[in-house]
C-alpha cells in the first residue's frame, strides 16, 4: 500500500519567490486582458471573504479571489488533500446585484437585498449566491467581475488563442522554471487537443532551440508559438493577392474584397479595415496590409460568414405583428423534463435573454391562495406566479425592446384568477396592453415597433373585442372552454383525473386579453368566415405536421390574417423538441421550443433568430404575408417564392477545438465537418468531410460541397463539427446555424457554439462559401 506524499513546506525565501512568480503571471495576464494596473482587476486578484448561500441553514463564509491566470475564479477548499475548487469566466453568463436568483429569494431577507448578488452559469451548473459584507462591497464585485467577464468577451481571436495556448503551456510547465523541455512540449501538444508523432514534436523542437540548450526559453518559446501557429491556407490567400513589396496594398486588399468576398467594396473602406486590422504602424502608415494584419480581419466581424449588417435590426418593424415570425418558449418554467424536474423564475430568465418574446405560463391554485406556476398533474417543483411576473417584469427588455407575449395556460379558481389579473395589472404597470392601440376598434393586429416594451397576454377572453368599444361591455363570470394544450395534456393521461372540457374565467382576466384571444380551431374555412383577427389558435405538433403537409397554402392564408401557435406533443415527458422548420414553411408564428434542452432543433431555431439584431422578430417573406400567394412549400411552383442557387461551400480548416473527454488526458478528437441546409423539401440536404485522425488543434479538409436551392428565403445552413467514432455515435464537438441571406459569401470564418448555443472561445472554422444564381 503507498502512502500520501506530502509536499514540503516551503522556506519564507521560497514562499516569497513563489508568490512574486505568481504576482508577475496575473500581471502578463492582466495587461493580455487589457486591463494592466486596473483596480477593479486588483480588487478581484486580491479576493475578499464572502457568505455563500445554499439554504436557510447552509450560509459560511467563503475566500473568493480571482486566480493568476485571470481566467478562472476559485476558493480554497477546507479539506486537507482536496484542491481549491474552481470556474471560469468564460462559463459565466452574467453577475446579477441583489436577490434576483431563486435561492436568494428563498433563503435570504428582503432587508439584504442591496448586499447580494448570484454569479449565473451558461450551462447546468447551480447559481453561486453571495451575501457581502455591505452595499458597497457587492457592488464593487459584481462591477469588478462584470468588467473582467466583459475585457475576456471582447478579446479578439487572436488575443484568445495566444491566452488559451499560453496557459496550456504554464499547465505542461510541471517544475515551473519558465522553460520547456521536449517531454514538457509534448504533454503541451496534447493538452492543445494534438497528438503528433515523436519525430515531429522532436523536429518543432529543434527548430526553435537555437540555443542548443535543449530546454525552450523566452523568444525560442515565441519561435515555437509562430511554428505551431502557422496557417498555410491563409498565406496561400494572402500571397496570390499580395502584390505590392510582399503586402497588401490598398489597392490589393480592394481586388481580394472584390473578387473573393464578392462584397460593394471601395478604396475608402478598403483603407478603413487596414487602419482598423493591420498591426505594424509602418505598414498601416503605407496603407499596406500585412499577412497578420489580414489574418485579424479575417477573425473580426467583417471577416465572419454572418452578415455584420443583420446583426442589428435591419428589417422593417412597422408590420402587423402577424407578419413576423416571433422567438417561442412551450412551458418556459421547466429547467429539465416535464415530470419532475424543477420548475423556476431562472427558466424564463434564460429564456429572455436569449431574446425569446413568447413565454408560457401554467398556472394553478397554490397554498394560502397564492397561485403558482407547475407542469400540472406531475412531480415537477412549483414557482408562485408572483415571483414569476416580477422576474419578466425585470428581465423582460433587457435584450430586445420590442413585445412580449405572456401565453396563460389557466387552470385556476376565479378567486386565485382575480388574483392573477392584480399581479400582472400591478407588476407590469402601465407596459401592459390592457386595450387596443387607438380609440377605434381595430381591424389588422398593432406592429412590434407600436408595441416596443409592452406586454400581450394570450388566453380566453368572456367577449369579443368590439364590446369594449359599445355601450354595454358588462359581462359576468362565464364557463370557457379550457385551452386545447390544456386538453392535450390530460388525453395523455386519463388516470390523473376526469376530462374537463370549461373552468369558469374571472372578468378581470378576461378583461386584459386584447390582441391574442384563444380559441379552439375548427378549420381554415370556419377561422376565415367566424373568427376576428386577434383570435387565435393552438396546434398540437401532429395536427399541425398533419395541416402542413395536407393543407400547406390555406395555412399560409390562415396566417396571413391570423396568429397561430405550436406546442411539442404532451408525449415528450423528456422535454425533447420537433423539427420547428416545416411549421415556419406554412407561415406559423409562435413556433414553441423547450428551450432548456440543447438539441438540433434548438440550434435552428436560434438560427432562424441570430439575425435582425436578435430581437427575436424576424419579418416573413413577402410571399408569406400576401393573400393573393399561391406558395406551397411541399410541391414548388413558379413565383416569387422560386429562386433557384447554387451554393458553394469549401470546408477548409478549423483551429482549436476543445478537449471532449475530461476523464480521457490522453484523448484526442478525430473531427469531421457536417453542412446541413434546412428548408422547403426539395432544399434539405446533408454532406460531410472525411474525419482527421488526431488532431483538434488545426485540422485541414479542403473539401468542396455543392447545393441546390430552390427557396432561398426560408433556407437554413448548420456547419456541424463531430468527433469521429467508429464504434458508437459520433461526440458532439461544436456547430452555428444561420440563414442562407445572412451569409456572406468568400473566404469566411465560423463561430463555434456549445450545444447549449454558448460560444467556445478560440475555437472556429474556416470555410469559403459562394452563392450563385443557377443559370
Amino acid at each position: 500500500m503507498s502512502c500520501l506524499r506530502l509536499r514540503p513546506k516551503r522556506t519564507n525565501s521560497e514562499e516569497q519567490t513563489w508568490q512574486e512568480s505568481l504576482r508577475k503571471v496575473a500581471q502578463d495576464n492582466g495587461k493580455r486582458l487589457g486591463l494592466e494596473g486596473d483596480s477593479d482587476l486588483n480588487f478581484l486578484l486580491n479576493g475578499g471573504d464572502l457568505i455563500k448561500v445554499r439554504s436557510k441553514s447552509w450560509q459560511k463564509s467563503r475566500f473568493i479571489k480571482l486566480m493568476e491566470d485571470c481566467r478562472s475564479i476559485g476558493y480554497p477548499s477546507e479539506k486537507i488533500f482536496k484542491r481549491e475548487k474552481t470556474f471560469l469566466l468564460d462559463d459565466i453568463d452574467c453577475v446579477r446585484q441583489g436577490r434576483q436568483s431563486d435561492g436568494l429569494i428563498k433563503y435570504t431577507d428582503p432587508s439584504e437585498e442591496e448586499k447580494c448578488f448570484s454569479i449565473i452559469f451558461k450551462k447546468k451548473e447551480k447559481n453561486l449566491d453571495f451575501i457581502a459584507s455591505s452595499k458597497e462591497e457587492a457592488q464593487q464585485w459584481v462591477t469588478s467581475l462584470e468588467k473582467v467577464v466583459n475585457n475576456m468577451r471582447n478579446l479578439s481571436h487572436k488575443q484568445r488563442s495566444e491566452h488559451w495556448i499560453i496557459e496550456a503551456m504554464r499547465k505542461a510547465d510541471k517544475n515551473k522554471d519558465n522553460k520547456m523541455n521536449l517531454k514538457e512540449l509534448k504533454v503541451f501538444l496534447k493538452h492543445l487537443n494534438i497528438d503528433v508523432a515523436d519525430i515531429y514534436a522532436e523536429e518543432l523542437f529543434r527548430k526553435s532551440d537555437k540555443s542548443n540548450s535543449g530546454t525552450l526559453e523566452d523568444t525560442e518559446i515565441k519561435e515555437f508559438y509562430d511554428l505551431l501557429t502557422y496557417r498555410e491556407e491563409i498565406d496561400v490567400i494572402y500571397k496570390k493577392y499580395a502584390k505590392t513589396d510582399g503586402e497588401m496594398s490598398t489597392t490589393d486588399l480592394l481586388t481580394f474584397l472584390l473578387n473573393e468576398q464578392r462584397e460593394q467594396a471601395t478604396m475608402e473602406s478598403a483603407l478603413k479595415l487596414i487602419e482598423k486590422y493591420e498591426v505594424e504602424e509602418t505598414a498601416k502608415q503605407e496603407k499596406h496590409m500585412t499577412k497578420d494584419g489580414f489574418l485579424m480581419y479575417l477573425q473580426h466581424e467583417e471577416g465572419s460568414i454572418f452578415n455584420p449588417a443583420h446583426s442589428s435590426v435591419y428589417q422593417d418593424m412597422s408590420q402587423p405583428l402577424n407578419h413576423y415570425f416571433i422567438s417561442s418558449s412551450h412551458n418556459t418554467y421547466l429547467m429539465e423534463d416535464q415530470l419532475k424536474g424543477p420548475s423556476s423564475t431562472e427558466a424564463y430568465i434564460k429564456a429572455l435573454m436569449n431574446s425569446c418574446r413568447c413565454v408560457e405560463l401554467d398556472c394553478w391554485d397554490g397554498a394560502n391562495g397564492e397561485p403558482v406556476i407547475y407542469h400540472g398533474y406531475t412531480l415537477t417543483s412549483k414557482v408562485p406566479f408572483k415571483d414569476v411576473i416580477k422576474a419578466i417584469k425585470d428581465f423582460a427588455f433587457k435584450k430586445s425592446k420590442y413585445p412580449v407575449i405572456l401565453s396563460l395556460e389557466n387552470h385556476c379558481t376565479v378567486e386565485q384568477q382575480k388574483l392573477m389579473a392584480h399581479y400582472l395589472i400591478s407588476i407590469l404597470g402601465d407596459d401592459l396592453v390592457t386595450k387596443p392601440l387607438g380609440n377605434t376598434m381595430p381591424t389588422n393586429f398593432p406592429s412590434p415597433e407600436e408595441l416596443k416594451g409592452k406586454f400581450l397576454i394570450k388566453g380566453k377572453r368572456l367577449n369579443k373585442l368590439d364590446a369594449m368599444f359599445s355601450n354595454n361591455n358588462t359581462v359576468e363570470e362565464e364557463m370557457v372552454s379550457e385551452e386545447d394544450e390544456a386538453e392535450d395534456c390530460k388525453e395523455k393521461d386519463q388516470k390523473a383525473k376526469p376530462k374537463k372540457a370549461k373552468i369558469k374565467l374571472a372578468k378581470e382576466l378576461s378583461d386584459i386579453v386584447i390582441y391574442c384571444k384563444s380559441v379552439h380551431f375548427s378549420g381554415f374555412e370556419h377561422s376565415r368566415d367566424n373568427q376576428s383577427f386577434y383570435e387565435m389558435s393552438s396546434f398540437k405538433e401532429s395536427k399541425a405536421f398533419t395541416l402542413s403537409e395536407t393543407s400547406a397554402t390555406a395555412f399560409i392564408h390562415h396566417n396571413i390574417d391570423k396568429l397561430s401557435r405550436i406546442y411539442p406533443a404532451g408525449t415528450r415527458t423528456d422535454s425533447s423538441n420537433y423539427n420547428p422548420v416545416p411549421m415556419w414553411n406554412v407561415g406559423c408564428q409562435f413556433v414553441a421550443l423547450n428551450f432548456q434542452t440543447p438539441s438540433k432543433e434548438m440550434h435552428i431555431n436560434q438560427g432562424r433568430f441570430v439575425q435582425n439584431g436578435f430581437c427575436g422578430y424576424v419579418l416573413k417573406p413577402e410571399f408569406q404575408r400576401s393573400l393573393s400567394s399561391q406558395f406551397n412549400p411541399n410541391s414548388l411552383t413558379n413565383g416569387p417564392w422560386l429562386q433557384k442557387k447554387i451554393l458553394h461551400v469549401m470546408v477548409i480548416s478549423a483551429q482549436q477545438l476543445p478537449k471532449l473527454k475530461k476523464d480521457k488526458q490522453n484523448s484526442i478528437v478525430d473531427p469531421l465537418v457536417k453542412v446541413d441546409i434546412f428548408g422547403v423539401p426539395a432544399d434539405n440536404d446533408s454532406q460531410e468531410t472525411h474525419y482527421i485522425k488526431n488532431n483538434g488543434f488545426n485540422p485541414i479538409w479542403n473539401v468542396r460541397f455543392e447545393f441546390a436551392i430552390h427557396v432561398p428565403e426560408l433556407a437554413m445552413v448548420r456547419f456541424m463539427l463531430e468527433d469521429y467514432d467508429s464504434t458508437s455515435q459520433n461526440d458532439f464537438i461544436g456547430q452555428y446555424c444561420l440563414p442562407l441571406t445572412s451569409i456572406q459569401n468568400g473566404y469566411r470564418q465560423v463561430p463555434l457554439l456549445t450545444k447549449r448555443g454558448d460560444i467556445i472561445p478560440s475555437a472556429q472554422l474556416f470555410v469559403h462559401t459562394m452563392l450563385l444564381d443557377c443559370l
